[in-house]
Order: C-alpha cells, then structure tokens, then sequence
C-alpha cells in the first residue's frame, strides 16, 4: 500500500526545494531586469519567469517523469560516456567550479561588504568565507537531515524576511517606473527570457530533483507515477514561491530608479531600498536574507556534487568529496565575484541549450519509442551550435579579438538561424531533428 503524503509534507518539502534554488543570485537579477526594463516590466518579467521558474519547473518534473534514478542515468540515454562526461561538467558547473563559489562572494559583497572599510575588504572576504564554508561543510555532512534543516527552518526565514520588504514596498513605493532602457525598449519579453538564464536553475533542477525525489521515496512512496504526481506539486510549491519574489523583487528595482539611479548589478537595489525603509535595521535584514539564501544554495550544491562523485568513484568517501569541494570553493570565492561570473557565463551559454534537450527529449521519449538515435542527433545539433556560443562569449568576456574563423561561423549562423543573436539559435534546429529522426524511427518500426 502506497503512503499517502500529507499537504505539509509537501509544502515542507517545497520549501526545500525553492530554499536549494533561491541564491542571492536569484536576488540580484531580477532587481537589475525591474532597473532596466522600467515601463516594459511586465512582458520583461514574464520572460524571466519562463526561464527562471517555468525551465526548471519542467527540470524536477522531467526527473520524476524520466524514472531515472539520476541524471547520469537519465543523460546517457544518449550514451554511456556522454552521461557521464555531461554530469561531471554539470556537477562541476553548479558546484566548486561556479555557483557553489559564487554563493560565499555574493553574499560577502551584498550582505556585508558595506559593514567592513574598503582597506580591510580581501581580508574580510577571506574570514568571512572561511567560516561561511565552514558552516557549509558542516550542514552537507549529514544529508539525510537536509529536509529538517533547510526545509523547516531556514528556509521560511528567507520567505518571511523577503516578503516584509517587497509588500513594505508595494504599499510605500519608491517611485514611478521610468522608461525602458536598451534592449527592454524593443524586445523586453526576450530579453527577459535570456536574464533568467543567469539564474543556473535550469542546469540546477537536473541535480535537485533528485533530491526531491529521494525526499519522497523516504516518505514511503515507491510507485513511479505516484513518485512523478509528488515531484510535480512540490516542484509548484517552489514555482510559486519563486514566482512571487521574482515580480516582487522586479517590481522593487522597477520603482527604485528615480530614487536611486540606475545600477550596474541588482546588489545596491536591494540595499538600498532596505536602508530606506527600515534604516540601519533594513541593511542588518537584507545581510540576513543574503546569507540565509546563499548558505541554503551552498549546501544544497555542496551535498548534491558530494553524493554524484561518491557513486562514481566509491573509493573516496562521502566526506572526503565534501571536504575537497568546501576547500575549493572557499578558494575560488576568494578570486572574487566578477570573476567568477565572467567566466561561469561561457560555460553556461554551452550547456544550457544541452540540459534543455535532454528535458525536452525526456517528455518526448515515448513518442519514438526511446531511440537512442533521437537522442544522439538532437544532442549532437544542440552541442555543435552552443559550443560556438560558449567560445564566442569567452572571447567577448576576455575582450579578445574574435579569430577570423570564428566572426565566419558566426555570420553564417546569424544569417542562417531564426533567433541566433538571442541566444536561441540552436531551437529550430533541435526540433527539426527531433521531428525528422522521430518521425523515420516510427516508420521504420512499423515496417
């Protein structure tokens, strides 16, 4: 007989899994998007939010609805080595390598760098993500409590001390939107679109649904609809929780640049209009929610990478691979913020297109029947545009001069490409693959 889970269980489990994906990260480019698309903030943030919630939304139901025990597994439908190649990189990208670093940078920049003299600030980073990793370290040890410490605790005191903020804002606001600026003046709705990408909730959702679902089978479900059914309300949990502080957050920085100005990251929003409100008290609440929102996120990447290499390569222990990747990150943390994100944006543009295939292939999989050969062709397209992508944004965030080679490809595929300057080159192509290859494996099976 099948547990039936209570609606607690699923809102705390949901919490959870919007605590695991709510960064500081996730503070910042929403406010930066509400600066800049000013008038053309609604059809903006609904860009950002098909990318930012609806993307990996769709990432935790495709790992329920897959069946696969986890992303490896799920990955190497398109073959073994791919799967396992594409899930270190990944593991990597969102853990030690990145997102994980990025996580003790952002929160020492937003949350407390404004506390410390500028002439102390390396040596305030390097205490301050010692100990944040420290802590981190701590909490990833023992795993099988993730749901009583993020889920219970910390990750309400996010929503509860986000939600005073932005209603505070709704009902005082800052001022009136001013017009839109740049991109979100012609195009705000892709624009947006493309701004949620710096979230890395997509490439995210692979790795905590998971998680997610390894929550439910310990409540005691063990069907594979049932374990999809769950995953998917507690994957709206998070949705909407998400959702609501993103147009909150977008709303904020929308309102704040008649007041403020406009700024060249979403941190001095947020701090700004906190000061603002509640003073000294609003600068000590927002250093809180950085930390609270950057300490969840770490822990969560910090576990998920730690239990991925541990089944890959047994030899080394759990806490051994928690130890190395807390190191590395507090080192990484330390080169600071910029260059982390100049340099996590070239790896993002490649995988990205890469994490969405295998999404989309995994909900189309019944349709042609699981053919490997579906799988490989869309994936080979997909990596053959997006590898160009990756490169070209390498160069671009160096500013090195593109190689003649490369300004050829691209103005080929610009001109050859609906939506190529986008970012969203590789779309079309996929789906005429995926049509093509699906539609020759049904003919050739009914043969």
């Amino acid at each position: 007989m099948q547990q039936k889970i209570s609606f607690s269980s699923y809102l705390f489990i949901g919490v959870m899994l919007f605590a695991l994906f709510f960064g500081a990260g996730n503070l910042i480019f929403p406010a930066s998007l509400g600066q800049h698309a000013g008038q053309a903030l609604w059809p903006a943030i609904m860009g950002f939010l098909v990318t930012g919630v609806g993307l990996p939304f769709l990432g935790i139901v495709a790992m329920g609805f897959s069946g696969s025990e986890n992303l490896q597994m799920l990955a190497s439908r398109v073959h073994p080595i791919y799967g396992i190649i594409f899930t270190s990189v990944l593991y990597l990208t969102i853990g030690p390598f990145f997102a994980a670093p990025r996580t003790g940078a952002v929160a020492y920049d937003i949350g407390f760098s404004s506390f410390v003299p500028s002439e102390y600030g390396k040596l305030a980073l390097f205490l301050f993500t010692l100990i944040f990793f420290a802590v981190s370290y701590w909490l990833s040890l023992n795993p099988s409590k993730i749901v009583d410490r993020i889920g219970k605790i910390m990750s309400p005191a996010i929503i509860i001390l986000l939600l005073i903020l932005l209603i505070v804002a709704f009902i005082n606001p800052l001022g009136a939107l001013e017009p839109a600026h740049a991109d979100y003046k012609t195009i705000p709705f892709f624009k947006g679109f493309l701004e949620g990408y710096n979230t890395m909730d997509v490439l995210s959702s692979l790795v905590f649904g998971i998680i997610v679902i390894n929550s439910i089978r310990a409540l005691g479900v063990t069907d594979k609809v049932q374990i999809m059914k769950a995953t998917a309300k507690t994957g709206v949990v998070a949705a909407g929780f998400l959702a609501i502080i993103y147009i909150g957050i977008a709303y904020l920085g929308a309102s704040s640049t008649g007041s403020f100005g406009l700024f060249d990251t979403g941190g001095p929003v947020l701090s700004q209009a906190s000061s603002y409100y509640f003073g000294t008290f609003g600068t000590v609440l927002l250093a809180i929610i950085i930390l609270l929102a950057c300490l969840t996120t770490s822990i969560g990447l910090i576990t998920a990478c730690g239990e991925y290499f541990n089944s890959v390569f047994p030899r080394i222990s759990y806490k051994a691979y928690v130890t190395i990747f807390s190191l590395f990150c507090f080192v990484v943390s330390n080169f600071g913020l910029d260059n982390i994100i100049t340099y996590s944006i070239p790896v993002l543009l490649f995988l990205y297109p890469l994490a969405v295939v295998l999404m989309l292939l995994t909900f189309l999989s019944p349709l042609f029947h699981h053919s490997r050969i579906v799988y490989v062709s869309a994936t080979i397209v997909a990596f053959l545009i997006s590898i160009v992508d990756g490169i070209a944004s390498l160069y671009k965030s160096l500013e090195n001069v593109q190689p003649a080679w490369l300004e050829g490809i691209i103005e080929f595929l610009e001109k050859a490409l609906p939506l190529y300057s986008y970012g969203l080159g590789w779309v079309l192509p996929v789906v005429v693959v995926i049509l093509i290859t699906s539609l020759l494996v049904r003919i050739f099976k009914s043969a």
